[in-house]
């Protein structure tokens, strides 16, 4: 609990410098856990919607009662796993839940191809680390963004927003 509006919140609001959701934005947080980084951005975005998904039930039930105990309208946390749900989302956000290879097969298909935001539909990804071999598949789409430059702390330090447009 020492660090948890530094490691958690914070690091999930790192996604809003990257991109700023519109309102009526679809966007899926897969692997959601605790939350994270869903619960900050539905708080951050009241206008946009998130759909939060965890194979978890015992992690699901938690976030469902964040949510309720937030009042947070605009969203909804779900018992599924990312290859079961069906429908079409603006953003799929997630932290580093795999690698970003086994992640974009969970989630291929579910991305709309109607985009109206700054950057095109597509994958915005909260991961740490030495990333150069697992992004290298990706070289010519991806695009990185250190989290480092905007917050300040060690811990910052190697963690990145990765975004992944989808055609």
């Amino acid at each position: 609990m020492e660090n948890f509006y530094e490691h958690h919140v914070l690091h999930s609001l790192a996604i809003a410098k990257v991109q700023r959701f519109k309102s009526m934005a679809e966007i899926l947080d897969v692997g959601t856990g605790g939350g994270f980084p869903g619960v900050p951005l539905a708080i951050m975005f009241p206008e946009a919607r998130f759909h939060l998904v965890d194979s978890i039930g015992k992690k699901i039930k938690v976030v469902q009662d964040v949510i309720e105990r937030l009042d947070l309208q605009n969203c909804r946390a779900e018992q599924i796993r990312a290859e079961q749900i069906r429908g079409e989302y603006d953003f799929i956000v997630s932290r580093a839940v795999t690698t970003l290879s086994e992640f974009t097969g969970w989630v291929h298909g579910k991305i709309s191809p109607t985009h109206y935001h700054k950057l095109r539909n597509g994958i915005l990804y909260l991961k740490g680390g030495d990333l150069s071999e697992e992004l290298a598949p990706f070289k010519k789409k991806v695009q990185t963004w250190d989290i480092g430059e905007w917050f300040e702390g060690e811990w910052f330090e190697t963690k990145k927003v990765i975004y992944l447009p989808w055609k």
